[in-house]
């Protein structure tokens, strides 16, 4: 029997009651808790939407000594030094998208509230460390674009919650996800090679990245193995403008090549305009593959090869990680990379 939700508030008791369960019963189901039969926990989820009731966050945080709120912090929004890739630009990119939205819903569904913040300071750093430090957010989910950003280790060393996105450099003791870069790489050259290309080059991202070194080594190791060795190679920044930067370099300096992988969909992109600007038609003089899978790769003419991480599975394993990290804090530094796969269609 339900009670009037129009005469008054819904409690504990009242779920209790239609469920048929202890108070505690449903306290600790509400509360995500270990050790709830997930038959009782369904039983309570039903009370809960039939009576209406709503938990009282503060009184919740009170009992349980958790926030229930997550800081999302993204480093590397202000400016580089050459000017590209400033705030607008950077929140504009396919990948950050996908991976903030990943990470909200599913901590919407685990009723835990993420809030942005966009590092470009040392106050700013010293501003996400305090709000975890004082409790007012139990842990930070962080991600960065630079090889430097001192956020990581300073979690570690701090012993707060805390998981990164990407592998951190430098070993830091800090658990993350990743996909497997190096097989990305390795994908992408044997696509290419498959394809009797003769003349692959290589748009590498910043080589201090992780990210970035492993789909070069992926890549490099696999023509080796088919007898390309040292294909040509420029670097760029992930942006649009450093990618096709880099082809023009390319070009002038070897205007027979024949395939291109870029470290990223943004670079594959600028490539493609380089070469669209030499008169190079793709695929049929230049096949080009890119990495991420992005909405970009849908959208480019032709539509762009690419190789998938799968960013939205990987940012709720990171969330989901978060979460266990806060439940249990003598949990040891893990990780969980993820394959990628190689995404074919008409650049390539």
């Amino acid at each position: 029997m339900g009670i009037d939700k129009e005469t008054r508030t819904p409690t504990l008791d009242d779920v209790a009651r239609v469920a048929g369960v202890s108070r505690a019963t449903v306290s600790r189901a509400i509360r995500d808790t270990r050790g709830v039969a997930p038959e009782l926990r369904a039983i309570v989820d039903l009370a809960v939407a039939e009576t209406g009731y709503v938990p009282n966050r503060a009184a919740r945080s009170l009992v349980t000594g958790r926030a229930g709120t997550v800081v999302v912090a993204v480093s590397g929004t202000d400016a580089q030094s050459d000017g590209s890739a400033g705030e607008g630009e950077l929140l504009g990119d396919p990948f950050f998208g996908r991976v903030i939205g990943g990470i909200a819903r599913t901590l919407g569904a685990l009723d835990t509230h993420p809030v942005l913040l966009l590092i470009e300071t040392e106050a700013d750093r010293a501003n996400v460390l305090g709000l975890v430090r004082s409790g007012v957010a139990d842990g930070a989910l962080l991600v960065s674009t630079r090889a430097e950003d001192p956020l990581p280790r300073s979690f570690a060393d701090a012993g707060l919650a805390a998981v990164n996105f990407a592998r951190p450099p430098d070993d830091v003791g800090l658990s993350y996800v990743d996909v497997s870069n190096y097989d990305g790489g390795r994908l992408a050259a044997e696509h290419l090679t498959a394809r009797a290309a003769r003349r692959i080059a290589f748009i590498s991202g910043p080589l201090d990245v992780p990210s970035a070194q492993d789909r070069a080594r992926g890549f490099r190791d696999t023509l080796a193995r088919s007898g390309q060795a040292f294909p040509p190679t420029a670097t760029g920044n992930f942006t649009v403008e450093s990618g096709e930067r880099a082809m023009t370099d390319l070009l002038r300096e070897d205007n027979d090549i024949d395939a291109v992988f870029a470290a990223n969909d943004l670079m594959a992109l600028g490539a493609i305009h380089a070469l669209h600007a030499a008169g190079k038609r793709v695929p049929e003089d230049v096949a080009v593959i890119g990495f991420d899978d992005s909405a970009i790769a849908t959208i480019t003419r032709p539509t762009l090869t690419s190789v998938r991480q799968p960013l939205e599975e990987m940012s709720a394993q990171m969330a989901r990680m978060l979460l266990e990290l806060v439940r249990e804090p003598s949990t040891r530094p893990s990780s969980v990379i993820f394959d990628p796969e190689l995404v074919v269609r008409g650049s390539a």
